[in-house]
């Protein structure tokens, strides 16, 4: 059976998350809903990450198997096509075939997430449920100075969610940037996997430090303490976004023909 990756954009603002749920619209859910309805087949979304309710994504790939072949600009207009008939707030940017050998989630090297606060005294109009509004001014430098405390292998129990199902709270971060550009803040981070909530309590700890409430040398010792309640408060959703991913083999996911 021919298999798609499938790249996706979508608005978090009016779905549960990504993984299909009983108790509201999913993001996975939607397309396996268009996927019925433009080949008549049923089927399950592989997903390289999961995102909460309100979170967004600019680059999520997702995977499926169907019985017969399509021509990937096919595939990909024809998904769009039934999921603007649906008013869904959700884009397939590309879809690739690739070898059945490779998995949206278990193939990945690399995973890339984004953060926004708007740092301004005035709240968010256009903006709303785009960013976190911080009202007080915060230093970004400081906060990337504190951020670089949190970069390279540790125990990231103080900064996952009490809910977190990873069986072990180790991970390496490879990259945590923060740059501002004019009254928005960036919190970048890549590595090859997240811990639940990780980028969001990475957030609320880091605007704690821009705010001059915390040290780098706070951020090191919640770090160590490997204690939930030493995290600062997790940020809110709507300013996280799941940027994109990277595949082992140098994986090309762009649409061969853009018809």
């Amino acid at each position: 059976m021919p298999r798609y990756f499938l790249t996706v954009e979508y608005d978090g603002t009016p779905y549960v998350g990504w993984q299909r749920q009983d108790n509201g619209k999913s993001v996975q859910g939607v397309i396996e809903k268009a996927i019925l309805d433009a080949t008549g087949e049923t089927v399950t979304l592989g997903g390289a990450g999961r995102t909460d309710s309100g979170v967004h994504g600019l680059g999520q790939v997702s995977h499926c198997d169907l019985s017969k072949p399509w021509r990937p600009y096919v595939l990909r207009n024809a998904l769009n096509a039934h999921l603007q008939l649906a008013e869904e707030r959700v884009s397939i940017l590309e879809a690739a075939e690739v070898a059945e050998t490779y998995d949206s989630r278990f193939s990945a090297t690399k995973r890339h997430y984004l953060y926004r606060i708007i740092n301004r005294p005035a709240p968010l109009a256009v903006e709303a449920n785009r960013a976190w509004w911080v009202k007080k001014h915060l230093d970004h430098e400081a906060m990337h100075e504190a951020a670089q405390r949190l970069v390279g292998h540790h125990d990231f129990t103080t900064f996952r969610s009490a809910h977190c199902q990873a069986k072990n709270p180790e991970r390496t971060m490879e990259f945590l940037d923060v740059k501002r550009h004019g009254e928005v803040i960036e919190i970048r981070a890549s590595a090859q996997s997240f811990l639940h909530n990780q980028i969001r309590s990475f957030a609320g700890t880091l605007k704690l430090a821009g705010e001059g409430k915390w040290t780098p040398d706070d951020v090191t010792a919640a770090l160590e303490a490997r204690d939930r309640t030493r995290c600062g408060p997790v940020a809110p959703p709507w300013g996280l976004y799941f940027l994109k991913v990277d595949y082992r083999d140098g994986l090309d996911l762009r649409t061969p023909d853009l018809r």
